[in-house]
């Protein structure tokens, strides 16, 4: 058995950060609120590259975009967790739906509802629809980061089980084990090294120029790094595993992966196919 007095204490943050009287701002809601805020400022600077002749978007259609996709995240993601994770609980407590001070989101549900608030931006100002994708995805990833931290204040979404040197107990498991900081690893995987791609895949390999493609890298790469996160993530108690070592956030990645790939590919098909009059 592995002897508790050698893991990593559990650094225990108050989930709390700060309350004005009965008001209290948990870090969990700030982490929405700095990943949109940073989202707003990233795509405002990359916004401006044109396609067709014309920036991507104006500085009101960023402005616009945040406020409808900061609805998209909070009802996406709740729905997403009601439909994806507790249909059951939820049809039988249809008044705790729209409880989110009671928790539980979900990325693919918020997903979801950010891609409805960018197609309807995109069709009524007349964008370029795959542009619009491209510069919100390349933004997306530092919040998913802040995100991540914040489940781990929370001491949410723990990992399995295991006896690594870096291992924690946290408070919020009965089974008082020592597991994996699976939070850190996804926040890292799904955040930090996927804006590191992003960037360096607009930078180095002006894919910005080629609607779809950082979108479909963003769908593609979080889906991977979301199924490598599942083998160190303790699945949730009332789903467990589906099959096997399959769990549900697996099931619901494989397609990104799928249709990420497939947007990579067709934009760039279209890229080589512009290309060829031109070097005719």
């Amino acid at each position: 058995m592995l002897d508790l007095l050698a893991v990593i204490p559990y650094p225990n943050i108050d989930p709390v950060a700060f309350a004005i009287g009965p008001f209290a701002v948990r870090w969990y809601a700030l982490a929405y609120v700095a990943g949109l805020v940073f989202a707003w400022w990233h795509v405002r600077r990359i916004a401006q590259l044109k396609i067709g002749g014309k920036p991507i978007m104006t500085a009101k259609d960023v402005d616009d975009l945040l406020f409808w996709a900061t609805f998209g995240v909070v009802l996406g993601g709740r729905l997403g967790y009601v439909l994806f994770y507790k249909p059951g609980y939820y049809i039988e407590h249809l008044d705790e739906v729209f409880s989110l001070w009671k928790g539980g989101m979900s990325f693919h549900g918020g997903l979801i509802g950010v891609i409805l608030a960018m197609t309807w931006i995109a069709k009524s100002r007349r964008l370029v629809m795959l542009s619009v994708y491209d510069v919100a995805a390349a933004a997306t990833p530092i919040g998913l980061f802040l995100g991540r931290m914040a489940n781990f204040i929370n001491g949410e979404l723990w990992g399995r089980p295991s006896d690594v040197p870096w291992a924690m107990v946290f408070p919020t498991d009965p089974d008082r084990l020592a597991r994996h900081p699976s939070q850190i690893y996804q926040g890292v995987m799904e955040g930090l090294l996927l804006f590191a791609f992003l960037w360096i895949m607009r930078k180095r390999a002006d894919a910005l120029a080629r609607p779809g493609e950082i979108g479909g890298w963003f769908c593609a790469g979080y889906g991977v790094a979301r199924i490598t996160g599942e083998f160190f993530r303790e699945p949730d108690r009332h789903l467990g595993y589906l099959l096997g070592p399959i769990t549900m956030g697996m099931v619901l990645s494989l397609p990104l992966v799928a249709l990420g790939l497939f947007f990579v590919w067709r934009a760039r098909k279209r890229a080589a196919q512009a290309a060829k009059p031109a070097a005719a």
